[in-house]
């Protein structure tokens, strides 16, 4: 896979508007954050939605009030995720959250049965795999804004690692993979290579460890939690982009939208992160909260 000069050139301007924005959500305050992360759900959705309809055309028949109500049921899971620092006043977003999700799960089948009278378990399901898939990821990452038990981490650290690990891995990946990649590392997504695959996680790895080890704030945190969860972000991301690669390939599409020049859509760009936010904040509940 030769490297694409023009390519190259359109994914990196676009690359740093994106950057630009991300950090200005990431670092701002919290607020920013959330605002971020429920623009970045909500755009991920529809374009879900759409994939879905078109792999399977069942899916184009859901009423309106599934296809909005499952998209707010998938926020109200990222409210549920909020903690005390999420609140005018004395209204709580966390509390909010938790009743309204449960109110649009009791109500998404019933709307399901009076507008298309019939429950499609098939339907629902699709919707389903998409508020784990999507809205889950999210509120997993917002729940990893702040950590408890660890005082100097009262910033977007690990929001910020795990991102940065994907956007090193991605990048990486495709550099290596254009100057020295051979070996096609999977059907589903062609243009990838075994050599690009294993440098960029290498890559990834080695500078998020390496430069977090000269933050004085972070050397009295253990080597090995930052060797890990850099790892698991990086293997759990590459297998995101495999994931969203297999669904846009059964879809018979490119790309999952057209939001982002030389990148794609939502989904295109945030399909790593989805995958890897999960299984951070499982190895962040085990051994670090």
């Amino acid at each position: 896979m030769a490297l694409n000069a023009v390519t190259f050139r359109t994914r990196s301007l676009t690359a740093a508007v994106f950057v630009v924005v991300m950090l200005t959500g990431l670092l701002i305050n919290h607020w920013t954050f959330f605002i971020l992360f429920s623009i970045i759900h909500f755009g991920c959705w529809i374009e879900f939605q759409k994939l879905v309809s078109a792999i399977d055309s069942d899916y184009k028949s859901v009423s309106d009030f599934h296809k909005y109500g499952v998209m707010i049921t998938g926020w109200c899971i990222m409210l549920y995720f909020t903690n005390n620092d999420f609140h005018f006043g004395d209204f709580y977003l966390h509390p909010v959250g938790w009743w309204l999700a449960l109110l649009f799960a009791f109500l998404l089948p019933i709307a399901e049965l009076l507008f298309s009278h019939t429950i499609s378990l098939k339907n629902i399901a699709y919707s389903l795999a998409g508020l784990i898939y999507i809205s889950l990821s999210c509120g997993l990452m917002i729940d990893l804004l702040i950590f408890p038990s660890l005082p100097y981490m009262s910033t977007p650290l690990m929001p910020v690692v795990i991102i940065a690990c994907m956007w090193i891995n991605d990048t990486m990946a495709y550099i290596v993979g254009s100057l020295i990649g051979k070996t096609p590392l999977t059907s589903i997504s062609p243009k990838k290579t075994w050599e690009g695959t294993i440098g960029g996680i290498i890559l990834s790895v080695t500078v998020v460890t390496i430069s977090l080890g000269y933050i004085p704030a972070f050397r009295d945190f253990y080597f090995v939690h930052w060797l890990a969860i850099s790892l698991i972000a990086s293997i759990a991301g590459t297998f995101g982009d495999i994931l969203e690669s297999w669904i846009k390939r059964k879809a018979g599409v490119k790309d999952s939208g057209t939001i982002m020049p030389g990148h794609g859509g939502f989904l295109d760009r945030f399909d790593s992160l989805l995958v890897a936010t999960p299984f951070v904040w499982l190895y962040v509940e085990v051994f670090l909260r």
